[in-house]
């Protein structure tokens, strides 16, 4: 194994390191102040981005999930009353999701703590720095 590639395998993991230490962190944020999941969020987030709705494969390509992941979280959230399903034109197969109006209030709430959890993550980055990081992880992912 050359230098270079003990270096791409080091960065890889410190990389993944603090993704989860990240993600640990929105996950304790969003369960101790909304009472809600990650993946709660993250389908509503999809849907607050989709006001006029998406069906679950939709959802589920967006969120890079199977379709029975998503459609559980959809599940959980219609019972709590934050989305509802609808049919489309009439085909009962073919299933659309939107966020209720509530959903959307409640959505909102946990968004903007949400975006201030993730600002405090990177407060120790400069608007340079996140450029820089922002065009590394872009050139990555040309590679992935």
């Amino acid at each position: 194994m050359s230098d270079l590639s003990k270096r791409r395998l080091k960065t890889w993991i410190r990389l993944l390191g603090v993704t989860r230490g990240a993600e640990n962190r929105l996950r304790d944020y969003l369960r101790r102040e909304h009472g809600t999941t990650l993946p709660r969020f993250d389908v509503m987030a999809a849907l607050w981005r989709r006001r006029e709705g998406v069906t679950m494969s939709e959802l589920s390509r967006m969120l890079l999930v199977s379709n029975g992941n998503a459609t559980a979280v959809v599940d959980r959230l219609e019972r709590d009353g934050l989305v509802q399903r609808e049919s489309e034109d009439g085909d009962r197969r073919r299933i659309r999701v939107r966020l209720t109006p509530v959903g959307l209030t409640a959505f909102e709430a946990m968004a903007e703590g949400h975006e201030a959890e993730v600002d405090a993550i990177f407060a120790n980055l400069s608007e340079t720095d996140l450029e820089t990081m922002r065009d590394i992880v872009m050139r990555a992912g040309r590679q992935a």
